[in-house]
């Protein structure tokens, strides 16, 4: 599980080709997904309903650690958007029983989806 009482900043970048094969099985029918990002080996997916984090293990990379974050669980968010000189945007969750969860995004991503989504459950 990833550790996030450590305060980690994830500094993620927008998926070129995504490939949400590893995570298909995970997802509930009509479910879908906003957005896929890379932080190295490992990537989180953004869906309608949930945040999806995979940690990839081992040399091979076979052995991978899924962490699901339910929008309903959120308690309190912030969405900063890109400016024009900084196109760098962040989101910041609240979670029961975890606490909180930051994410930054560097240059394009559809942070705005992402936050209509969260505001759908929180809402």
């Amino acid at each position: 599980m990833i550790d996030f009482n450590s305060n980690t900043i994830f500094k993620l970048k927008k998926d070129k080709n995504p490939n949400t094969k590893t995570i298909e099985t995970l997802l509930v029918p009509g479910e879908q997904v906003i957005g896929s990002y890379t932080v190295f080996r490992d990537h989180i997916v953004f869906t309608d309903k949930r945040i999806i984090a995979v940690s990839v293990q081992g040399v091979t990379g076979m052995k991978k650690d899924f962490t699901i974050l339910p929008y309903k669980k959120v308690t309190v968010y912030c969405v900063q958007t890109a400016g024009v000189l900084d196109i760098d945007s962040e989101l910041e969750l609240y979670f029961a029983g975890v606490g909180k969860v930051h994410f930054e995004f560097s240059g394009f991503s559809d942070i705005v989806a992402i936050g209509q989504a969260i505001s759908r459950y929180v809402l």
